[in-house]
């Protein structure tokens, strides 16, 4: 779906054929941390693609199968591999050819069923993706807006997740009191695609690419602001290649780096805040998609608020344990490295642990009261929110 430009351009095919067996990438899988089975680490997924083409091992089954969706697609081998392997362009590839031969497990297939039917991944009525709206105090200026400068596109978990609602209502409250032109979807907006394309199903992705962009132009907007960092990563890297272009015609952002332009611009002030944080890079926002300075000028404007770091931050950060669909099929060990990432903020004394995403504020959440610890965990929206004047 994407390529590194830092990486050596090599095809699919001979990707795996670079790996050296090292086993760097064991050190940071949080899949393999959890089980330390070697078929759950990348360097197994690698080997096993390489067997197949070479004839070693018999035609894929669903237990070849299994081994390619127990995967968070988090990147962290490909970001730590001496080679330059890029294990995540591999399994995409391999995902996409076990999707092909009909080995897509029953539980990722239904969720494409459920996206082709109902256009978001939790087979609601599609025209309620505004749901969230009507308890807030005031109803946002964006509400029916049929032309405006930004466009939000929400994405499915903030339209229909209830634990989500706080974040597109806390974005909605900031860009009114900051005085932004925005407008907002409603049932326009469908999913973005992404699952589809992690269950190795990109071309089922294209309507849905199509239609979005058509919906957030026939607006007459320059910007699409994302608070989902999977809708922002597959809308900046994939949209346009998807449609056959280099350019969109669009400026995309998430809404950290918007909130950043409205701090630094002045559009926003912010009341002290005498907290002590650590922020969370999502794996999509951070060392997929760059992102990794403007969260945290968000959090440096806040008045008082002291941020500390965890061990694994930025391009090395833990994954939240909510990526490549992996709940969906194998909620254990989805759980389990959630958990490992809430100890991680633990250790270095925050309050509270403060994300840029609506997975990972809800995973590590749920990961927090499983472990019975005293740790709030907040979206950044919510906690800019809270510390407007």
């Amino acid at each position: 779906m994407t390529i590194d430009e830092s990486k050596p351009q090599r095809s699919a095919d001979e990707e795996p054929l670079y790996c050296v067996r090292c086993g760097l990438c064991l050190s940071v899988c949080p899949g393999y941390r959890q089980t330390l089975n070697e078929t759950d680490s990348p360097r197994a997924r690698v080997a096993l693609v390489r067997a197949v083409k070479e004839g070693l091992l018999d035609a894929p089954d669903d237990q070849y199968s299994a081994a390619f969706f127990r995967c968070l697609l988090c990147g962290s081998c490909s970001f730590v591999c001496p080679s330059g392997v890029a294990v995540d362009r591999i399994l995409e590839m391999t995902r996409g050819e076990l999707a092909h031969l009909g080995l897509l497990p029953e539980a990722l297939a239904s969720l494409d069923e459920r996206i082709a039917q109902y256009r978001n991944i939790s087979a609601e009525n599609n025209e309620g993706r505004l749901i969230w709206a009507d308890n807030l105090p005031t109803p946002p200026t964006g509400l029916g807006k049929e032309r405006a400068e930004v466009a939000y596109f929400v994405g499915c978990v903030g339209s229909f997740f209830p634990r989500s609602y706080s974040i597109p209502q806390s974005l909605v409250q900031i860009f009114d009191r900051a005085g932004v032109d925005y407008a907002l979807l409603g049932g326009a907006e469908w999913c973005c695609g992404y699952p589809l394309a992690i269950n190795g199903e990109v071309e089922k992705a294209r309507d849905l690419i199509a239609h979005n962009v058509e919906a957030v132009k026939a607006m007459g907007a320059r910007k699409v602001v994302l608070t989902c960092p999977s809708c922002f990563h597959f809308w900046k890297h994939a949209y346009p290649a998807a449609l056959g272009v280099d350019e969109l015609g669009l400026e995309v952002q998430h809404a950290s780096e918007f909130l950043a332009y409205l701090l630094e611009t002045g559009q926003v002030k912010l009341r002290q805040v005498n907290e002590t944080v650590t922020y969370h890079d999502p794996c999509d926002l951070g060392r997929k998609g760059g992102v990794f300075e403007a969260p945290r000028r968000v959090l440096q404007a806040i008045p008082g608020l002291r941020l500390v770091e965890m061990a694994e931050n930025r391009g090395g950060s833990h994954c939240c344990g909510g990526g490549g669909n992996l709940e969906s099929f194998a909620p254990e060990m989805s759980q389990a490295v959630a958990r490992a990432r809430i100890h991680q903020a633990a250790d270095v004394g925050a309050a509270i642990l403060v994300s840029a995403c609506q997975q990972c504020e809800r995973t590590l959440s749920n990961a927090a009261r499983a472990e019975r610890l005293r740790m709030r965990v907040k979206d950044i929206t919510e906690l800019v929110l809270e510390a407007m004047e």
